[in-house]
């Protein structure tokens, strides 16, 4: 039996025994599949011995107590100190495994951090955020009835409200900040070259301990239901007091947060013209923890979107990333295609002193791009083109932020495209 064949009933029998309470048993046989078992046997030839993970732990792990690397200019953190569990009801032996204890956290929260990099790693310091004369970063909260968010606002020196602008909607990764995405991918930067606003919505530690978008439960997947509705909520706050052109309102994110943002453009086309994903996964990827973690591992299926029409939407993805599959990549692209018969162009390229990538361009009958897919060679789970300023970011890749606002402004919505 391939593992092809066993994998269906590895995750099956994983569920079973999560439902019924024997948790320590659901972790072993994860962990077995990981290491290249069945339910039951010894590890094959060659496979890598790693902790199970979903959203990160290290992409090359050596333990589970491995300490951030220093790099110049910036303090090693701590260490990565294993994530707490508590489902009611439950309880984990403790001589259980560090491991175990870390995936179990897991399903106990949706518990999932990023991975290490080879990238200095910031997240034991305060990302600052730089404001010119004349902008504005503002904190604000908004609150519906799936809960409350905070979010932070960036409008820029030349803002003018009497000239609708476009906004684009930021949705940072596992263990990051609004500030610390904002520093990382410099997107208010290019807001302040191309006059837009930026909203980045936060994720709470009460609703995910490692803050990351809850993008694998189903809740969290559907139209006016929760996190969608509170990122949708807060973009349609934006665009009701600031003067925002509905036809040119974007979503992206990076890895948790670019599985949410394939999840809001799927559940709200009539509010996002585009979407830019950054190392994520498909709407509808994952349903539950198992799946989830089969979806990060190995790509997940790809659900038949809810859009009538194909909304535009640029991807980027390491071909080394060992955290999301880059397979995941391509899901997000079958997502995003399947309305329209597109014509497939291929371009590739080198950025100085850094990654080839290749970038895949998917054009309707029109020759208008409705797909970018960047596949960067050799990289990892990072924001490409970034600054250290922010964590997981990579400066030798192709600069994403440059790009997905290119993509985005070539791409407004039809002319009589109301607000969502």
């Amino acid at each position: 039996m391939t593992m092809k064949t066993i994998l269906p009933h590895i995750l099956r029998e994983a569920t079973r025994l999560t439902t019924t309470g024997r948790l320590t048993k659901a972790t072993a046989v994860l962990q077995r599949m990981l290491q290249g078992q069945g339910t039951t046997g010894s590890p094959q030839a060659g496979a890598r011995r790693a902790p199970p993970t979903i959203d990160g732990t290290a992409e090359d792990v050596v333990s589970a107590r491995a300490k951030p690397t220093s790099f110049p200019g910036t303090t090693a953190g701590s260490g990565v100190n294993p994530p707490t569990f508590d489902i009611p009801g439950q309880t984990v032996p403790s001589e259980m495994p560090e491991a175990m204890h870390g995936f179990l956290g897991k399903f106990g929260h949706g518990d999932f951090r990023l991975p290490k990099t080879g990238l200095p790693d910031m997240s034991s310091t305060q990302a600052r955020v730089a404001v010119p004369t004349g902008a504005q970063y503002k904190s604000m909260t908004f609150t519906g009835h799936a809960g409350s968010r905070p979010y932070k606002l960036y409008i820029p020196s030349s803002y003018n409200a009497d000239r609708p602008v476009p906004l684009v909607v930021m949705l940072h990764g596992c263990t990051q900040s609004p500030d610390d995405f904002a520093a990382g991918t410099r997107m208010n930067e290019a807001a302040e070259e191309q006059c837009f606003l930026v909203a980045y919505p936060g994720q709470t530690n009460a609703a995910n301990r490692q803050k990351c978008w809850n993008w694998f439960n189903e809740a969290d997947q559907q139209r006016d239901r929760g996190e969608p509705s509170l990122i949708a909520g807060i973009t349609r706050e934006i665009t009701d007091t600031y003067a925002v052109d509905p036809r040119r309102v974007y979503v992206a994110g990076l890895s948790a947060g670019g599985a949410a943002a394939a999840i809001m453009g799927d559940t709200y086309p009539d509010l996002y013209t585009a979407i830019g994903v950054h190392s994520g996964l498909a709407c509808g990827a994952a349903h539950d923890m198992p799946s989830a973690f089969a979806a990060m591992h190995g790509g997940g299926a790809v659900r038949p979107g809810k859009q009538r029409v194909a909304v535009p939407a640029i991807i980027f993805h390491g071909d080394r990333d060992s955290t999301v599959n880059p397979r995941n990549a391509d899901a997000v692209v079958a997502q995003s295609a399947q309305a329209t018969p597109l014509r497939v162009k291929i371009e590739e390229g080198q950025i100085p002193g850094g990654y080839r990538y290749k970038c895949i361009r998917h054009a309707d009958a029109d020759g208008r791009t409705l797909i970018e897919q960047w596949v960067v060679h050799g990289a990892g789970h990072a924001w490409f083109g970034g600054s250290p300023a922010g964590t997981y970011t990579d400066p030798r890749g192709p600069n994403a932020t440059a790009e997905m606002v290119r993509f985005f402004l070539k791409h407004p919505g039809p002319a009589t495209k109301q607000r969502g």
